[in-house]
């Protein structure tokens, strides 16, 4: 009895030193994807997991993208951050300037011993995500851009051409009073105010948003998107908002459901929508480019980044970096990102996941969802690069305050962007004295 009890101990101690010699790291993702979105990243986690033994992907959803920014920087002073944050794009001149909390990128592929080429993801997503002396920060995960949605059943009952998406803003006004006259509650609306309205139309119409090109030349940045183009847009969405044909849903992505659902017909919004859209829609739907207004030369350039990208956090044991450099090598896969990018409609991050879906023919069967790529892949210019900004977050915020005053008829749009490009001026000044050096 002695034996078999001395046997079995043993046999115990040798099962727990093998458990702990082949014990898996976990590698803590903290991320903002809810709904068909979430799903996808649990899937991700699921299937790098199942891919190899040494490393464990742990994904928890930590509210919107604002909210788990604010969780991140909390656990980070409290000495429990998660490996790896997913940042949106407006947080990356933030977490650029949070010196010591963050590890590039770069460097962490490189120490982990992963291959790591830069010049493989697309120009203008990758360029975003990178540092004046050229090391990449961050990594490209789910980049999205602005593109139009519209209701094919809808422009049918109110006589429009269900095959043909306006394509400018006088288009677009037109469609609306026709959607309107044939009894549409809602011809068209938005999502992010800022990001399609200000930031992309700005771009689409190689139009300063800000000095300094967007930010990209330095801290010293002012914000510029009152300019004569961008009030008299302001001033076409007023009288659209006066007249019922431009429903404002609320700030941030609130309008998102107004599409799919059917209650609005016409909508601008991220391309990341896509996967809600397909899932949801029970009628016919179109997706088209960024609406532009057909005098103004130069347009339509190129539309910019939206959506978010992974940030290592510093301080971590160095398996844990080997861990996130195997993970986002596994993300970088050709087919993952073309699967990725076929199931959300976000963009592929490299070049080569591009030309497979369009290879596999999934852009002909499924016609508009190369919208976002082409509008990205465009050459940019020193104004359509993109906005990079300090406190961009707080900036947003602003504008969605002031152009609130606009729809309920409080102030004109050039009052309403004056004002926001005052407040946000001073959240800027503020910035650039807290990050001197």
């Amino acid at each position: 009895m002695r034996f078999k009890t001395l046997a079995l101990a043993s046999a115990l101690a040798a099962t727990t030193l093998f458990n702990v010699a082949h014990a898996q790291t976990e590698i803590q993702w903290w991320h903002s994807m809810s709904g068909p979105l979430g799903e996808w990243v649990n899937d991700l986690a699921k299937q790098y997991n199942a891919s190899q033994k040494d490393f464990k992907v742990v994904p928890t959803y930590k509210g919107q993208y604002d909210e788990s920014m604010t969780a991140a920087i909390a656990a980070f002073r409290a000495g429990n951050a998660p490996d790896i944050l997913q940042v949106f794009e407006v947080g990356t001149a933030t977490m650029m300037a949070s010196r010591g909390a963050i590890k590039p990128v770069g460097e962490v592929m490189t120490s982990g011993g992963a291959k790591f080429d830069p010049s493989v993801y697309v120009p203008a997503v990758s360029g975003y995500y990178t540092a004046p002396n050229g090391q990449m920060l961050s990594f490209p995960f789910n980049s999205s851009t602005t593109i139009f949605y519209y209701n094919k059943d809808a422009f049918k009952a109110a006589g429009l051409d269900p095959e043909k998406a306006p394509t400018t803003w006088p288009e677009v006004i037109a469609a609306a009073d026709k959607l309107k006259a044939s009894g549409h509650k809602c011809p068209f609306t938005t999502s992010w105010m800022s990001w399609t309205q200000l930031e992309s139309f700005s771009a689409w119409h190689n139009t300063l948003y800000a000095t300094q090109n967007n930010g990209f030349g330095g801290t010293s940045a002012r914000l510029a998107f009152n300019s004569p183009l961008q009030v008299r847009h302001f001033e076409n969405l007023a009288k659209m908002s006066k007249d019922g044909t431009f429903i404002y849903k609320g700030r941030n992505n609130t309008a998102d459901a107004a599409f799919p659902s059917g209650e609005c017909a016409m909508m601008t919004g991220s391309s990341g929508l896509y996967a809600r859209v397909a899932k949801d829609a029970k009628f016919k739907y179109g997706i088209s480019t960024m609406p532009y207004y057909p005098d103004v030369k130069g347009a339509p350039q190129n539309t910019v980044i939206g959506g978010a990208s992974l940030w290592v956090m510093s301080g971590k044991p160095a398996d844990h970096y080997k861990g996130v450099a195997s993970f986002f090598t596994f993300l970088s896969d050709t087919k993952v990102q073309s699967d990725s990018h076929k199931r959300t409609g976000y963009l592929p991050i490299t070049t080569a996941a591009y030309k497979l879906t369009e290879a596999s023919g999934f852009y002909k069967e499924n016609p508009g969802t190369d919208v976002a790529v082409t509008q990205m892949i465009r050459k940019t210019t020193d104004k359509s690069r993109g906005v990079r900004l300090g406190s961009f977050v707080q900036i947003r915020t602003i504008i969605d305050e002031e152009t609130e005053q606009i729809w309920s008829g409080k102030r004109t749009a050039k009052e309403a962007l004056d004002a926001a490009v005052k407040r946000g001026d001073e959240q800027l000044e503020r910035f650039q004295k807290a990050n001197k050096g």
